[in-house]
């Protein structure tokens, strides 16, 4: 079917006014917009929707929303026959967030299905706490998390308060696929089924954050450490500022510009803690403060950004690696000091993520098992394991963390919370969270990781993005930097190939496209079409021991131009 015949299509549903004159425009007067609203279905992914804002089966509205609602409800329905089913549902600050909520709700309701709506916006992961507090079947956020403005989303949940996995993800897919009429949505305004969460709950939530804190005895002791938080126009401004508070932290300094929320971000380019630009207004205020550390979340809160202060007084901000790394060496070595540090105990995250975790889990006999990309597959495996091994941590690149199984989801309240506790536990030993990082180093070696993203957007860019992933797998790199590449890791065949030898080997993981290069040095090279954004995605890992913390500075040099060389082996679009 062509992107007209969908627009036709539209115009012989049941559509408001407004809607068919946009439709009708685009077929008169715009006929490349057409395309790229009707080329294709907005596709419910196994995480739900993403997409631009607009008119068209490719672009997030009212219909697509209500699709993807009433297939999901479907489903619910015929996994839980002689149930009550209910759901949760919260949202962002973007713009179309709140009316995309009240009328995934108003659907779920048509379909008899209880709805506790946040009254206002809420952090992502207070959204998956609320599933398993309150005993929800599924739930769903509208969010696009970092996306720039244009975006809008719609992520599902199921009932241990993860994204959909398997087989429920194919399950739902399939039941929103089967929608082929907007006549099929039901809908119930006004119903008594909606049911509003507020301060009571985010109360429960805050708590369970505050009884997660590792060392109380250090809180109290640094609780007078300057910290700098930014939310970014977004959610994180109506839970981190109080669970901080509530921690005890007495100084904490929110970046006034960017308390409100607003879905157009006014003061950013992108609202991407990953992007030192989104962190600008809070190194500035982190400055004037002469603040310990400077902390920043995404639109929807489940991802923060940290900026630390060496030994010149300058800030330097980490990247998720290294966040992750330094959440899980405090973890480590606090749980060790306090004896608590136990054999069923385990760590967790991606394949992309750095191997410095892995290598400190070793040494403390923990642990760590590496997932595909998606804290759905973390959660899969808390799930899997319970009542058996204890999750304590675990992390991802892209700034996402989780410190608890409460929360089935990265959770930058608690996140922001627990490196609040490290700068705090740091400052009342005479030391500083840059100090902490170069600690982790000189005892486990330096490790230097890199992402390149090449975002190439619309119908064509999907193509191109498609054209360089079988084009490695049929031509690999024969050397990177300097190494002969040795293994070839490919997550969609799941298998390894060994270059040197020929053999092969069975990768125990679920299918996914995803491609990994490792050199007979150890360097590691990952390519990933993101599930989310027109973009893939190539992370760099390497490292080197170091005899003193002196040479950490150089090593990070060397590092940097080998990774230099090796994007250059690549030979990547620019």
């Amino acid at each position: 079917m062509t992107a007209l015949d969908k627009a036709n299509f539209w115009l012989s549903q049941n559509i408001d006014d407004q809607t068919r004159k946009a439709i009708e425009n685009m077929i008169n007067d715009n006929p490349d917009e057409l395309e790229e609203s009707f080329y294709k279905e907005l596709e419910f992914g196994t995480g739900g929707l993403r997409g631009i804002m607009g008119v068209g089966s490719n672009r997030m509205n009212k219909y697509t929303v209500g699709m993807a609602t009433q297939g999901l409800a479907n489903y619910l329905r015929t996994s839980f026959r002689d149930e009550e089913i209910s759901v949760a549902i919260a949202h962002d600050s973007r713009n179309n967030s709140r009316f995309f909520a009240e009328t995934t709700a108003s659907i779920f309701a048509g379909n008899n299905i209880k709805v506790y709506l946040f009254e206002d916006l809420r952090p992502t992961p207070e959204l998956s706490y609320a599933i398993r507090e309150l005993g929800c079947k599924s739930g769903v956020v509208l969010t696009a998390s970092h996306n720039p403005k244009k975006y809008n989303g719609y992520k599902a949940y199921w009932d241990d308060g993860a994204q959909l996995t398997p087989p429920h993800d194919n399950n739902v897919i399939a039941e929103v696929n089967k929608i082929q009429s907007f006549d099929q949505i039901k809908t119930a305004e006004n119903s008594d089924l909606i049911i509003e969460l507020g301060a009571e709950f985010d109360q429960k939530y805050l708590d369970a954050i505050v009884a997660s804190a590792l060392d109380r005895d250090a809180i109290e002791k640094g609780n007078d450490i300057d910290i700098v938080f930014s939310s970014i126009h977004g959610t994180g401004i109506t839970m981190v500022p109080p669970a901080l508070k509530q921690l005890g932290f007495k100084n904490v300094h929110t970046v006034k510009e960017q308390d409100e929320p607003d879905g157009n971000f006014p003061t950013v380019i992108y609202p991407n803690p990953e992007e030192a630009e989104a962190l600008s207004l809070g190194l500035k205020l982190a400055e004037e403060k002469d603040a310990d550390i400077l902390m920043a979340t995404d639109p929807d809160a489940d991802r923060v950004g940290v900026a630390v202060k060496n030994p010149h007084g300058e800030f330097e901000l980490l990247n998720g690696n290294q966040m992750a790394a330094l959440m899980v060496y405090y973890i480590l070595k606090t749980r060790k000091a306090q004896g608590t540090l136990l054999a069923n105990q385990f760590v967790a995250k991606t394949i992309v993520t750095t191997e410095l975790i892995d290598k400190m889990c070793e040494t403390y006999n923990i642990p760590c098992y590496n997932v595909l990309t998606g804290f759905k597959y973390i959660a899969m495996l808390i799930r899997d394991l319970e009542g058996k091994e204890e999750f304590i941590g675990g992390g991802e690149e892209s700034y996402g963390f989780m410190t608890s199984p409460l929360v089935r989801d990265k959770d930058a309240v608690a996140a922001c919370s627990l490196v609040a506790e490290m700068a705090a536990s740091a400052k009342a030993n005479d030391s500083s969270l840059y100090e902490m990082l170069e600690d982790m180093y000189a005892e486990f070696d330096v490790w230097l990781e890199d992402m390149k993203s090449i975002t190439i957007e619309g119908k064509t860019g999907q193509e191109q993005i498609a054209r360089m992933m079988r084009d490695f797998r049929s031509s690999p790199p024969v050397e990177l930097g300097g190494s002969k590449v040795k293994l070839v890791h490919d997550y969609q065949e799941s298998r390894t190939i060994n270059r040197l030898d020929g053999s092969t080997a069975e990768l125990d993981f679920p299918k996914s496209n995803v491609l990994q290069f490792v050199t007979e040095s150890g360097y590691k090279v990952s390519a990933r079409p993101s599930g989310t954004e027109p973009k893939i995605k190539f992370y760099f890992s390497v490292s080197m021991p170091v005899s003193d913390k002196k040479e950490i500075a150089d090593a990070k040099n060397v590092l940097g131009d080998l990774i230099e060389r090796i994007k250059v082996d690549l030979n990547l679009p620019s």
